[in-house]
């Protein structure tokens, strides 16, 4: 069983943020590592207030992720700077996404997301409950317990983050962004490193779940 991994929130807030600098976050924003970090300070104190709680990555639950959004960090540039955990190849999106369908995914009414350029996302499970599950049922349970479901940009902060959390046959579908159709996207392994797809939302899949989250938080 996966170890409960040590855990201070204002620290674990630090190491994000040390982390999507050291990926270039803040050059692909258009802004200097000191005003990037300077703009996200502010959910530090949020971090903090969310309580040093356990995380456990290993297991897929981890008690809050940064995400930083498409407005600041485009997917088509994010999820290149993805890998597996002990893994180096980067992620990729699925050649499946037609020209200009990522711009088309975007964040459901549901989430509550309108115009962010980063917070924190709160309570956040993988989902594997929901392997083999019908993804539309899937979502209404999520959405029964009061949960949210995670966007596309949110699965790529999840991995960027706990790199450990994508583990075959334990990938997981991003019911909280769509494109008006029958889609949903999904993370999961192909070719050694993570890959954003799609896949139907009546077509079950024995490795995929569907990740969830208990709170969005802004500064």
């Amino acid at each position: 069983m996966a170890q409960p991994t040590a855990f201070e929130a204002g620290a674990e807030f630090d190491r994000q943020v040390r982390t999507l600098t050291e990926l270039g976050y803040p050059a692909t924003a258009g802004l200097a590592p000191e005003r990037f970090g300077a703009a996200v300070e502010p959910l530090r104190a949020v971090a903090v207030a969310s309580g040093n709680t356990r995380c456990e990555p290993g297991t897929g639950r981890v008690p809050f992720v940064l995400v930083v959004t498409r407005n600041l960090a485009p997917i088509g540039e994010t999820m290149p700077r993805t890998t597996l955990h002990g893994g180096r190849l980067p992620g990729f999106v699925d050649r499946t996404y037609e020209p200009g369908a990522l711009e088309r995914f975007v964040a459901t009414e549901e989430t509550g997301l309108a115009g962010q350029d980063a917070y924190l996302l709160l309570d956040v499970e993988r989902g594997e409950e929901f392997c083999g599950a019908v993804p539309h049922d899937a979502m209404e349970a999520i959405a029964g317990r009061g949960r949210t479901l995670l966007t596309i940009e949110e699965g790529i902060a999840l991995i960027t983050h706990f790199p450990q959390v994508l583990v075959k046959n334990k990938c997981f579908s991003l019911g909280g962004s769509r494109a008006g159709d029958r889609r949903v996207p999904a993370l999961w392994i192909s070719q050694k490193a993570p890959k954003l797809g799609w896949c139907w939302e009546g077509n079950p899949h024995t490795w995929l779940g569907m990740a969830s989250a208990g709170a969005r938080r802004t500064a």
